[in-house]
């Protein structure tokens, strides 16, 4: 005999147990720890950071700024504010007019968005603006007082909150703008790329842990006194660099020199030499500033500002301490000959050629071949030749000869190619 069994009541416990199984796997994904690896674009992040900079990173979509920006803010102990700029109107950044009880006497207040009230409430924070370059014109300009100012309608941001912003490249962003010079020209620009090794230790639960550099405070006001030598210098040589808008639209979205980015340079450099940051780190955010060519300039003098006074190393040859470098131990060289040449005695001209024996004997021989050959050719009629050229005479002779051997292959293959 069939009877009827009723079925048996749905139970909701399998879906549930395995949600749960799915949370504890996601939850051992998340599971991460950090440590310290050195990372010069995580450093140079972070010195902008510290120095109250804005930075604006450049990267391809998914190459981890955002994941970049959390570990920082998680690091720094900074709560962490992300606003996508481009879904965002230029009220959202300038305020929302609110009529009052009487505007004729009190005006028109511009309210702020709550995430700036947030902001103010904690006292400290990181402001991350993303997806900059799909924001439009409009929006952009809303946003220069924003980077500027650090005000949103009537309110101000307190100092600790920090301001860091991200985009994609026009060629890979959806409806890509380029950003607009005034604004371009109030970020610390940073390229920002994936190191492979980082990306795998990473992805098995090692990320790289940022931390705010080790600023000694000894060394404060000589760094300012050496940032301040480096950029005054520099534009005292060079004035054409003080102020130069690039002349296509794709350049101007990026770092270029004026005044502006010009005090940037020098507060970064400042930062950079009393945290003993390599240089480089300090090529990252110099370059990221004013740009490529006027950063490498500056760079180039700062090298210079290395170099031994060639008063010092005429003074006392036998105990002089050349460059390392080879391109540093070549200036040297030649301001020692040029020292020579603006006040030129017998004294000073041996101590010269005692001085190229020893860049010799103590490195490449090819970087003294110029040098002595212009002492060479300021001997006067009174002055014997020093013994110290004779350690020297085989290597110019050499270079000279191979120099000629060059020549001669040249035209051969001159000829040939015709």
């Amino acid at each position: 005999m069939l009877t009827n069994t009723p079925p048996s009541a749905p139970t909701n416990s399998a879906p549930d147990s395995q949600l749960a199984v799915a949370e504890a796997l996601m939850s051992l994904l998340r599971d991460t720890t950090t440590e310290p690896r050195p990372d010069i674009q995580l450093e140079a992040l972070t010195l902008a950071v510290s120095a109250d900079l804005p930075v604006l990173l450049w990267g391809e979509p998914g190459i981890g700024k955002t994941a970049a920006l959390t570990q920082l803010a998680a690091s720094l102990d900074l709560p962490l504010t992300t606003v996508i700029a481009s879904v965002h109107e230029p009220s959202d950044f300038s305020g929302l007019p609110i009529v009052g009880d009487d505007p004729a006497e009190q005006g028109v207040p511009m309210a702020p968005p709550d995430w700036a009230v947030r902001l103010v409430r904690a006292g400290k924070g990181l402001l991350f603006l993303d997806e900059l370059s799909t924001a439009p014109p409009a929006v952009q300009a809303a946003l220069l007082r924003l980077v500027l100012e650090r005000r949103i309608g009537a309110l101000q941001l307190p100092p600790g909150v920090r301001i860091v912003a991200a985009a994609n490249p026009r060629s890979s962003a959806a409806d890509g703008w380029e950003l607009s010079p005034p604004l371009a020209n109030r970020f610390v620009h940073l390229q920002w790329t994936h190191d492979h090794e980082v990306v795998v230790r990473g992805l098995a639960g090692t990320w790289p842990r940022a931390t705010l550099p080790r600023v000694d405070p000894e060394k404060l006001p000589e760094a300012v006194d050496f940032a301040r030598r480096a950029v005054c210098g520099l534009l005292s040589a060079r004035p054409t660099l003080v102020h130069r808008l690039p002349t296509t639209e794709t350049r101007r979205g990026g770092p270029w020199p004026s005044p502006r980015s010009w005090d940037m340079t020098l507060n970064l450099i400042a930062f950079a030499t009393a945290a003993g940051s390599s240089r480089e780190v300090l090529s990252l955010l110099v370059r990221g500033t004013v740009g490529d060519g006027p950063g490498l300039e500056l760079l180039a003098s700062l090298d210079r500002m290395d170099l031994p006074d060639p008063e010092d190393l005429l003074a006392d040859p036998a105990n002089a301490v050349l460059p390392e470098r080879g391109d540093l131990r070549q200036a040297a060289l030649d301001g020692v000959v040029a020292a020579v040449r603006t006040r030129p005695d017998r004294a000073r001209w041996d101590a010269a050629w005692a001085l190229l024996v020893r860049a010799l004997e103590t490195g490449a021989p090819d970087l003294v071949v110029v040098p002595a050959t212009t002492l060479a050719s300021l001997r006067q009629e009174d002055w014997d030749v020093p013994a110290a050229i004779e350690h020297l005479a085989g290597v110019v002779s050499l270079s000279q000869r191979a120099d000629r051997a060059a020549d001669r292959v040249a035209r051969v293959g001159a000829k040939a190619g015709r």
